[in-house]
């Protein structure tokens, strides 16, 4: 294992910088998550880091070493790619030692190496197979066992998963959680997918155009976004958005519709404009006849099997919420919605950044 360090590290195209700046401390054993967009620049940090791209400027250390000019091969670090990669003319066996043939491994620790990897990730029985004979599943724990059998310091995936059929991404989220779990080496993984990014990582780095929006465990940025682009990046479906304004009593007023809060829990003082925002899974409805909430009307509601979402019109304020797929309201239903001030959320209409609480 060995720990990973970018220090300002930036990579321009001609004149296009596609990666800014970028500084980042990954431990030893830890498993990060680079997160964001196409385009953000997530994946040319992750072959920075491999060596496939030159680095216009900064410093890559790794185990305390510079790696800004040394080969990719000898790094230490080994990559998962997305499209597997493979050798089709070549059986598993072959495909898994192929690294270590050229490195000049002895065959009998090449043996052992890819014997003990296939144990590993129940490949044993397709040793001999062509990967023409795989499933998309295997042919992917293929590619990773061609990369553990090189025994990396560091592990590099490349939105290893998004070819797969949604069951099979379960199941291969679940298999790379133990894999990690039980090796424990520095991993570093990009991808699109929120849902690979908050189930898998220790700590998420959440990209936009380039630079780091915000870093920080699955539980902290998707609890306290820093600002407008990660509150709406991270939850599905995204985070409702309401621009408000102080009205005339001193509370504050939706600039569409007349949805109006007495008062906010943020640190607002002589502030006159803000973004407020709620999470759909945070908005609390209860009959009409309760008496507690704003008055609100469903204007669509589409079930999803355990969870319904709903459109609720609340003082012709369209705000999107999640509930409980069982008996859910309907289209047309009148009842109250109750917004938790623990739960919400505000930011500047101007910098995107989030306002503390009071």
């Amino acid at each position: 294992m060995a720990d990973v360090v970018l220090k300002g590290i930036s990579k321009s195209f001609g004149a296009t910088r596609v990666v800014q700046a970028f500084d980042l401390s990954i431990g030893n054993g830890e498993f990060l998550v680079l997160l964001g967009p196409s385009g953000c620049g997530k994946s040319t940090t992750l072959r920075m880091i491999a060596g496939l791209e030159s680095i216009t400027s900064g410093d890559l250390v790794i185990g305390g070493k510079r790696m800004n000019d040394v080969e990719p091969k000898n790094r230490g670090v080994a990559m998962v790619f997305q499209n597997y990669a493979l050798y089709p003319h070549k059986t598993v066996f072959d495909n898994m030692a192929m690294a270590l043939k050229l490195q000049k491994v002895p065959a009998a620790e090449i043996r052992k190496r890819v014997t003990e990897t296939a144990e590993t990730l129940g490949l044993t029985p397709y040793l001999e197979r062509k990967p023409a004979a795989l499933s998309g599943g295997q042919r992917q724990r293929v590619a990773i066992g061609r990369a553990i059998v090189r025994t990396p310091e560091v592990f590099l995936f490349d939105e290893p998963l998004s070819n797969l059929d949604a069951k099979l991404r379960v199941r291969m989220r679940l298999e790379l959680q133990e894999l990690h779990r039980r090796l424990g080496v520095t991993s570093v993984y990009v991808t699109h997918d929120q849902i690979e990014a908050m189930t898998l990582a220790d700590r998420v780095v959440v990209m936009d155009s380039g630079r780091v929006a915000q870093v920080g465990t699955p539980r902290e940025v998707y609890d306290g976004p820093a600002n407008l682009f990660v509150a709406g990046f991270i939850g599905s479906p995204a985070m409702n958005f309401i621009p408000m304004h102080r009205n005339a009593s001193g509370g504050w007023t939706s600039d569409e519709g007349s949805l109006t809060l007495d008062a906010l829990p943020f640190a607002v003082a002589d502030r006159q404009k803000l973004t407020l925002g709620i999470r759909p899974e945070h908005v609390v409805i209860q009959p009409a006849s309760s008496g507690q909430g704003l008055d609100a009307t469903v204007r669509l509601a589409e079930l999803q099997g355990a969870d319904a979402l709903l459109d609720l019109s609340i003082g012709g304020v369209s705000v999107l919420t999640r509930v409980g797929g069982a008996d859910h309201p309907q289209a047309g239903q009148a009842l109250k919605a109750v917004i938790p001030a623990e739960r919400m959320h505000a930011f500047d209409p101007a910098s995107g950044l989030a306002i503390p609480r009071a």
